[in-house]
C-alpha cells in the first residue's frame, strides 16, 4: 500500500501551517505538484456550503511501496479554514450534498482546532477530487466572527513521502554515497531486495552504505565514486528540460516563483489568492515580447534624442 498519512502531521505539529505559510506535510513530501480548490465567492452566516478540492496527477503513475514493490498512489489533504468555520454537522447536510461527499471521512486536526480538517489516506484513483461540507459562523452569535473576506488554505499530497517525521529516509527517494572511493562489493541482503554497498576509501578503510528495497542501483562493482554521488536512481522520476536563460525571463520567473505554489506537496489559497500558479507558456511568451518591444521602443527614443 502507498500511504499518505496526515496523522504524521497531527502527531508532530500543533499547527499544520508554519509562519512562512508552508504546510508541514512538505517536511516529508519533497516533490511539488499543484492542487486546486473551489469555494463560493461569498456565503451567508450560519450556512452550509461546499468546497471542492482537487488533487490532480497522472493516474497511470506507480510508485515504490514500503516493501519495495510498485503500487498506486494514495492521497491525503489538510484544509485550513478561518476561525469559526467548521465541518458541517451531519444533521445540517442535505441529501444532495451527502451524495456528493460520499463515504469520505473528514476529521478535525485536533480537539482545539475544529477549523482545520484532515482527510486520508484514500485511493488516489477514486478520490483525486472530493467535496467537503462546511459551515460558516454566525457573527450575531460569535463575537470573533465578522463580515470579512477570509483566506482558506488547502494542502495535499499524493503518495508516500521521501522523509519520515524522525528525519530518516524512506525508500521513496534517492540514495547517495556517504564517502568517495571504489565500489568493491555489492551484496543483496534478505529476501526483500535490500543492498549493502561496500566502498573502499583511498586509505584502505571500507564503508558500507545500506540501500532499502525499492530504488534501482545506478552503480556497479569497480566503479569509482565521488562523495554524494547517487548510488540509486530517483524512484520519483526525473524529466530533462531545457531552460532559455535571459535577463527578462529570469526576472519574470523570479517574480512568478515568489507567488507560485508553496511547499512541496501542493498549496492553494482561496478566496484571497496568495499563491498564483506560474503563467502559462503562451502568456509568458506574450509578456516577453511585450518587454522586448518596450526595450526596443526605449532604445529607439534614446537614439532619436541623441540625433542618431
Amino acid at each position: 500500500r502507498a500511504e499518505a498519512y496526515p496523522i504524521f502531521a497531527q502527531q508532530n505539529y500543533a499547527n499544520p501551517r508554519e509562519a512562512n505559510g508552508r504546510i508541514v506535510c512538505a517536511n516529508c513530501h519533497l516533490a511539488q505538484k499543484p492542487v486546486e480548490i473551489e469555494v463560493p465567492q461569498a456565503v451567508l452566516p450560519n450556512t452550509v456550503f461546499e468546497a471542492v478540492i482537487k488533487i490532480p496527477y497522472d493516474q497511470q503513475i506507480t510508485q515504490v511501496l514500503g516493501n519495495g514493490k510498485k503500487g498506486g498512489l494514495n492521497v491525503g489533504a489538510v484544509l485550513i479554514l478561518p476561525e469559526g468555520f467548521s465541518l458541517a454537522p451531519t444533521d445540517r447536510i442535505s441529501e444532495e450534498l451527502k451524495n456528493k461527499v460520499g463515504n469520505v471521512f473528514y476529521q478535525p486536526y485536533s480537539n482545539d482546532k475544529s477549523n482545520i480538517l484532515v482527510v486520508g489516506p484514500l485511493p488516489g484513483k477514486k478520490y483525486s477530487e472530493m467535496v467537503v461540507p462546511l459551515l460558516s459562523p454566525d457573527p450575531a452569535k460569535s463575537k470573533s466572527a465578522s463580515y470579512l473576506k477570509y483566506p482558506i488554505y488547502f494542502g495535499a499530497n499524493r503518495g508516500r513521502g521521501q522523509v519520515y517525521p524522525d528525519g530518516s529516509k524512506s525508500n521513496n527517494t534517492i540514495y547517495n554515497a556517504s564517502t568517495p572511493g571504489k565500489v568493491v562489493k555489492i551484496e543483496k541482503v534478505g529476501k526483500k531486495g535490500n543492498f549493502e554497498i561496500t566502498i573502499e576509501k583511498t586509505n584502505g578503510e571500507q564503508v558500507v552504505d545500506k540501500i532499502p528495497a525499492g530504488p534501482d542501483l545506478a552503480i556497479s562493482e569497480g566503479d569509482t565514486l565521488q562523495a554524494d554521488q547517487p548510488l540509486t536512481n530517483n524512484p520519483n522520476g526525473t524529466q530533462p528540460a531545457a531552460c532559455l536563460q535571459t535577463r527578462s525571463l529570469a526576472q519574470l520567473c523570479c517574480a512568478a516563483a515568489c507567488r507560485g505554489p508553496v511547499g512541496t506537496m501542493g498549496l492553494r489559497t482561496k478566496p484571497t489568492v496568495l499563491c498564483a500558479a506560474l503563467p502559462k507558456a503562451s502568456l509568458l511568451l506574450q509578456t516577453l515580447r511585450a518587454v522586448a518591444n518596450l526595450r526596443f521602443a526605449a532604445a529607439s527614443r534614446s537614439k532619436q534624442a541623441r540625433g542618431l
